[in-house]
C-alpha cells in the first residue's frame, strides 16, 4: 500500500513563510518512477494545481505561485518539499501532495495522479 503523508500544518501571517513536506512510503512504491505534484483547495473552490516536479527534476508552477513557491525533492529520502514565501491570504487552503507515474505528460492535470495525500491546512492571515 502506498502512502503519501504531508506535514507542516501552518498558520502564518501574510508575508510569512512556511515549508511543507510530503513523505512517500510503501513496499511497491518506487520513488524514481514518479513525478510529484502539489494541489490545493480553498473553501468553496475546486482543487487546483500549482506546482510539480518531474521524476527528472524539471519543475513547473502555476502563475499564482511562480516566484514565491519552490518545489524540490530528496530522492534519497523519498520526500518532496514545498517552500512557500511571501504568503498571501488567498493562499489559504488545504494542500495536497500527489504522485504520478513518470510517463504522465501533463503534471498540472489532477486526473494524471495515481496517489494522493490526506491534505494539510495552510492559513495565511491578513
Amino acid at each position: 500500500q502506498v502512502q503519501l503523508v504531508e506535514s507542516g500544518v501552518g498558520l502564518v501571517q501574510a508575508g510569512g513563510s512556511l515549508r511543507l513536506s510530503c513523505a512517500a512510503s510503501g513496499r511497491t512504491f518506487s520513488w524514481s518512477r514518479y513525478s510529484m505534484g502539489w494541489f490545493r483547495q480553498a473553501p468553496g473552490k475546486e482543487r487546483e494545481f500549482f506546482a510539480a516536479i518531474r521524476w527528472d527534476g524539471n519543475t513547473n508552477y502555476a502563475d499564482t505561485v511562480k516566484g514565491r513557491f519552490n518545489i524540490s525533492r530528496d530522492n534519497a529520502q523519498n520526500i518532496m518539499y514545498l517552500q512557500m514565501d511571501s504568503l498571501k491570504p488567498e493562499d489559504t487552503a488545504v494542500y495536497y501532495c500527489a504522485a504520478a507515474l513518470k510517463s504522465t505528460m501533463h503534471t498540472s492535470w489532477a486526473r494524471g495522479y495515481k496517489y494522493w495525500g490526506q491534505g494539510t491546512h495552510v492559513t495565511a492571515s491578513s
